[in-house]
């Protein structure tokens, strides 16, 4: 036997009884949670499948819905014109954010994260609940949401591209006499317009979809007639509008894809 050996010691008593403690308080808590509970709940007289029917079949055979189509198409487009002012709001104002919240420029980077934290905290949703009540039911309402929301999101990835740069550049326009302007536009735009560009489409077809929803809280959009539908139980209007949000937002997520592509 070599001098110097190691040898594995076998677990501790002590030690195997801490496992067996917390397993059973985890099984008792377990036990609490399914007994204790009520896990009843209304169910639908229709069957799944008679719902799924209804939804994305029978409107297509359905003329009065298919008069209504317009109309579904009209909240879509409002959902769209939302979404890209948002996000048109939201790429400008988050620049500064962006710079502020990097390590490499800022030197108050924590605090610009701290902001774009408490930005990013409240969701889209809640922000639209608010904005109804401070400027009224409206488009208005969900493009401010969607907007402020977005300056959080985009703020933070702006400032991991800012982070990102090539120092070396900014360094070697310092040496030729290049004042801080004519770094920042010489140095610093060239190597983050394409990822900013990028981003910021990305961030709308987020939107796209986010504003869909805000419609609910009276922030516009295709949102309030989809949510009265399926209130109304009537899905074969509802299974319309979802059609159409899905044939949207496909179309554009293809177009943005292929315009990100050749920007990156």
């Amino acid at each position: 036997m070599q001098k110097g050996a190691q040898f594995l010691k076998p677990p501790a008593k002590k030690g195997r009884w801490k496992i067996v403690v917390i397993s059973l308080v985890l099984l008792y808590l377990y036990y609490i949670a399914f007994t204790m509970t009520d896990l009843s709940y209304r169910g639908s007289v229709l069957s799944p499948m008679t719902i799924f029917k209804r939804l994305f079949w029978d409107p297509f055979f359905m003329p009065e819905i298919h008069a209504k189509i317009p109309e579904y198409a009209y909240y879509m487009l409002e959902s769209i014109l939302i979404a890209y002012a948002g996000t048109l709001i939201a790429a400008v104002l988050a620049i500064p954010f962006g710079f502020l919240a990097a390590r490499n420029i800022s030197k108050v980077s924590t605090i610009g994260k701290w902001i774009l934290n408490g930005i990013r905290a409240f969701p889209e949703i809640m922000l639209a609940i608010i904005f109804v009540a401070a400027v009224g039911i409206g488009p208005y309402a969900g493009v401010l949401a969607v907007g402020i929301h977005s300056i959080g999101m985009l703020g933070k990835l702006y400032s991991e591209v800012v982070e990102s740069i090539d120092m070396k550049v900014l360094e070697a326009l310092k040496a030729n006499g290049a004042n801080r302007i004519q770094v920042i536009w010489f140095g610093v735009i060239p190597q983050i317009i394409p990822q900013f560009s990028n981003y910021a489409m990305y961030r709308f077809e987020v939107d796209v979809r986010a504003s869909t929803i805000l419609g609910i809280v009276g922030a516009g959009g295709i949102g309030a007639p989809l949510l009265i539908a399926s209130m109304q139980r009537n899905w074969e209007q509802v299974g319309m509008m979802l059609i159409i949000i899905i044939i949207v937002v496909t179309i554009i997520d293809a177009i943005s894809g292929k315009i990100r592509s050749k920007i990156v």
